[in-house]
């Protein structure tokens, strides 16, 4: 904790927002996850101003208090990966293999996308995503100036990206990477932007060549999906005898500041390709997914922690995992975790908070700036209420937020000190309407009566 209260009182100014009487999460100077009892935060200027005790701020003057006695105070969650825009889609695809859900039904139905389709998902998912304490998203999407929109009207923070194919030609890359020029920075600078091919087996190596030289020439991250199952690593090694972390290297792509969704299909002879990167690499983990599609394996966690690869948590999108609930990845990663690894003492709680915060905020690029509660840091939190009989008693506070806790238990999320949720109550999107809207477009959106489909799926 820091400054007392003769410090801020000398100050005479008011603090923007003050959250006082809670829990907070903190990290001490080795990462470690700990909590400090009876505290306040204090916010000024849309960043983090100090951790301090709840005695220490009462004669502080704020713009706004809120008291948050019983609740614990987090940083807000970063779902690493996800296609916000396809809970639109929800439901829509069930119980088939990979091949049957894309080729049968997701890449038809996408070809009908407008732009209001995109916007309207967008809106629900950021909705959906406040209200389970998600402050920050990485989108990896189409038709994405509608979702740039979305995420600075809404005051979320975001990294996104406009997938491309390289059947498009030459205009998807470049129109992913104009997307990335015009709203990096963008949002006040909550949105943050990368360039977005989809995968190695729908890109091909001389547009991941490219995708490589203009994401350095113009310092830009790539976000990308890659090795994202078993199935998927040995068609490659069948077809091209690499592995697709291989074509990444290849192609200069492990050059760049990149982000890997899913990663289920990293093998053993991937992880020294991996370790031995010149360019910053995150793997986004959406075990829900891999459950539902049956996938053999998981996202190697722990092998990529020993390595020095940041594991952040992520949903996907709500097609294929039905929800946005970070707080499931969490708790689902640390048991698939256990079960794979057959050692029950990995993942521990404290392991995936610090999975959840610091690794996830690394994960997208934004580690120096969330990700924490400390002083300098982004104002982004989440209070917890633990309350309910599901969370009671609290006899270690790390497992009742990590196997106890529901998204539905946040009550308070902010970003850069402004409320978006207060007390469960959405303040920047109306969801009503936009439901009404979308339930009046479902028809048109969903027909496969075409008989087109965006892209095939031939891994």
């Amino acid at each position: 904790m820091s400054d007392s209260p003769a410090e801020y009182t000398a100050r005479g100014e008011p603090a923007d927002l003050i959250v006082t009487g809670c829990t907070v999460l903190v990290h001490d100077e080795q990462e470690r996850i700990g909590f400090e009892e009876d505290a306040a935060i204090v916010v000024r200027d849309k960043v983090v101003e100090s951790v301090t005790s709840a005695a220490a701020v009462e004669g502080l003057l704020a713009a706004e208090r809120l008291d948050a006695r019983g609740q614990v105070a987090l940083p807000g969650l970063v779902n690493c990966h996800t296609h916000a825009p396809m809970v639109a889609l929800r439901g829509l695809a069930e119980d088939l293999p990979t091949e049957e859900w894309f080729n049968d039904v997701v890449w038809p139905v996408e070809a009908n996308l407008t732009r209001r389709d995109v916007e309207l998902g967008a809106l629900l998912a950021c909705a959906e995503m406040i209200r389970g304490g998600v402050t920050c998203f990485a989108d990896h999407y189409f038709s994405m100036d509608a979702v740039a929109s979305v995420v600075a009207d809404c005051g979320m923070r975001a990294l996104l990206g406009e997938a491309y194919f390289s059947s498009q030609g030459a205009q998807g890359r470049e129109g992913s990477l104009e997307f990335a020029l015009r709203h990096r920075g963008g949002a006040g600078g909550r949105i943050t932007t990368a360039l977005a091919p989809h995968a190695p087996y729908t890109v091909d190596d001389a547009d991941l060549a490219a995708t490589a030289d203009l994401a350095r020439e113009h310092g830009l991250p790539v976000h990308i999906h890659a090795a994202e199952n078993r199935d998927q690593t040995d068609a490659s090694l069948a077809r091209h005898g690499v592995t697709p972390i291989e074509v990444l290297k290849r192609t200069g792509i492990l050059d760049t500041d990149v982000l890997l969704a899913h990663g289920s299909g990293i093998v053993e002879r991937d992880l020294p390709v991996l370790e031995g990167a010149a360019g910053r690499t995150a793997v986004a983990t959406a075990p829900r997914g891999y459950l539902k599609f049956a996938w053999l394996g998981t996202t190697p966690v722990r092998a990529l922690r020993e390595i020095g690869i940041p594991v952040g948590l992520a949903t996907d999108g709500a097609a294929s995992n039905n929800s946005l609930d970070v707080w499931e990845s969490m708790a689902l990663t640390a048991l698939i975790q256990k079960s794979t690894t057959g050692d029950p003492r990995w993942l521990t709680s404290r392991q995936a908070l610090h999975h959840a915060t610091l690794q996830s905020a690394r994960a997208v690029g934004l580690g120096e700036a969330v990700g924490s509660i400390a002083p300098g840091r982004r104002a982004d939190i989440v209070l917890v209420d633990l309350t309910g009989p599901h969370t009671q008693p609290v006899h270690d506070l790390a497992a009742t937020l990590v196997h106890s806790a529901r998204a539905s238990d946040v009550r308070t999320t902010i970003v850069e000190g402004r409320i978006l949720m207060r007390d469960r109550e959405l303040l920047t999107i109306d969801v009503f309407a936009v439901m009404a809207e979308l339930g009046e477009r479902l028809p048109a959106l969903v027909d496969r009566s075409h008989g087109k489909r965006i892209q095939d799926y031939d891994t």
